[in-house]
């Protein structure tokens, strides 16, 4: 005599696991969405220029920050050239050009990163609500 699962005895077969239907897409999904989708898949005319406008939006916002941080960099041997008394000034016992060198790209480099970040993670959200649209 065999047993069930539950332990139990008796000569009940064990039950099967039931099927599960697997469906690739979503039934209820907006036919836009898909075609949108589809097309962007396909890489028709219309879906390159919006990929193609979604990648000049994300370099045109990195290169203006890296001008950013140019100017920001490029200026302090300017600085340093037109204020030579600046080398004069101490905080704290080191001298301000030091400071201004070895402390301040830090934090710059690390603002304008989170602000890129931040940009570029609108410039995506922008892209995802005008597929899904």
């Amino acid at each position: 005599m065999t047993k069930n699962p539950a332990g139990a005895p008796g000569d009940l077969p064990q039950s099967r696991p039931r099927r599960k239907k697997v469906i690739l897409a979503d039934s209820r999904a907006p036919v836009t969405v898909l075609r949108t989708v589809v097309e962007l898949e396909e890489q028709t005319s219309w879906a390159e220029e919006v990929v193609r406008s979604f990648i000049r939006i994300q370099f045109w916002t990195s290169v203006r920050l890296a001008l950013v941080i140019g100017v920001a960099f490029g200026a302090l041997p300017l600085v340093f050239y037109l204020v030579p008394d600046m080398s004069d000034v101490r905080v704290a016992g080191v001298s301000l050009p030091w400071l201004l060198l070895g402390v301040l790209p830090f934090p710059l480099l690390f603002g304008v990163g989170y602000w890129y970040n931040v940009l570029a993670e609108g410039h995506e959200r922008d892209f995802v609500d005008m597929v899904e649209k």
